[in-house]
């Protein structure tokens, strides 16, 4: 690594496997009504409890496997606590105005400098943390933390980590930004819908219908609901990626250099052997001389 770049942390195999796999059972979480039958008795607030303690543990063997893959220490656990703090007081500066959320263009930023890895698991504290700052805490829960860990993970997965550079890279953030916001919008909206009854004939979700017909009531829910408030957090991630994203992204890129988060110990066992010997020599002689100044 130069002395003036900062790479994203590494994800091995043992991080994709973890996130594969939390990824998978958040897929489960978020769609399993679509295919469920009209007498399953749908209830979203039921299996967040569970949704909640499986991704506790999936999140820690997200750290674990990428701690065990890029050698993180005890620095990259405090930049995670910091960023995290930062994202969740961001969180209420406009929560609950037309989707004025800025803590999201921080979370494009974040993963984008730290990698996916990191920044899923950013993400997910991230919304954890402010659900505990402004008492957000519900059934609800869970699938934001998902939501948001896929969001920033997202911006870990861009391409051109280590040469992509400048308004190029800018533009590319505050495009993807855009797209997320909305996408968030939408995975959020697919735990909501199937938990609301008697919205209407042509946005209801009804349980057991075909999936074709689900998901067009779906898009029409989206529209009618959601889709000014997705349009606030898009734009305002956007607009805070473009004016504010060249000082952060040089900032996270400083810390992340200074942290060294990439740097693996290297032993030469030669060098090792040879001071060895060299510190037993010295000793051999110190104690030579101690022993004839008792002589004497």
């Amino acid at each position: 690594m130069s002395a003036g770049s900062a790479r994203p942390v590494r994800l091995g195999p043992r991080a994709v496997a973890a996130l594969v796999l939390v990824s998978a059972v958040g897929l489960v979480a978020f769609g399993w009504p679509l295919l469920a039958g009209a007498d399953s008795g749908l209830a979203h607030a039921e299996d967040a409890p569970w949704l909640f303690a499986a991704l506790l543990v999936l999140l820690v063997g997200v750290v674990v496997a990428t701690i065990a893959d890029s050698g993180l220490d005890a620095k990259a656990v405090a930049m995670l606590g910091v960023l995290a703090a930062v994202g969740a007081a961001l969180r209420p500066l406009g929560a609950g105005t037309a989707g004025l959320e800025p803590m999201f263009f921080l979370m494009v930023l974040s993963g984008r400098v730290l990698g996916p890895g990191f920044g899923f698991v950013l993400g997910s504290v991230t919304m954890f943390a402010s659900a505990l700052l402004t008492g957000g805490v519900g059934p609800w829960m869970p699938f934001q933390m998902l939501s948001m860990g896929w969001f920033t993970m997202g911006a870990g997965l861009l391409p051109g980590p280590d040469r992509l550079r400048g308004r190029g890279e800018l533009l590319m953030l505050a495009a993807y930004g855009c797209v997320a916001a909305f996408a968030y919008g939408t995975v959020m909206n697919l735990y909501g819908w199937t938990i609301v009854p008697g919205l209407g004939s042509g946005i209801s979700f009804v349980a057991g219908d075909p999936l074709h017909e689900n998901l067009v009531r779906f898009l029409a829910y989206c529209t009618a609901t959601s889709l000014g408030w997705d349009l606030g957090r898009a734009v305002l991630t956007v607009a805070l990626t473009l004016a504010v994203g060249p000082t952060l992204l040089r900032a996270l890129r400083r810390a992340t250099r200074r942290a060294a988060f990439d740097a693996r110990a290297d032993f030469d066992a030669r060098a090792d052997f040879d001071a060895r010997a060299d510190f037993d020599a010295r000793a051999g002689v110190d104690a030579r001389a101690v022993s004839g100044v008792r002589a004497e």
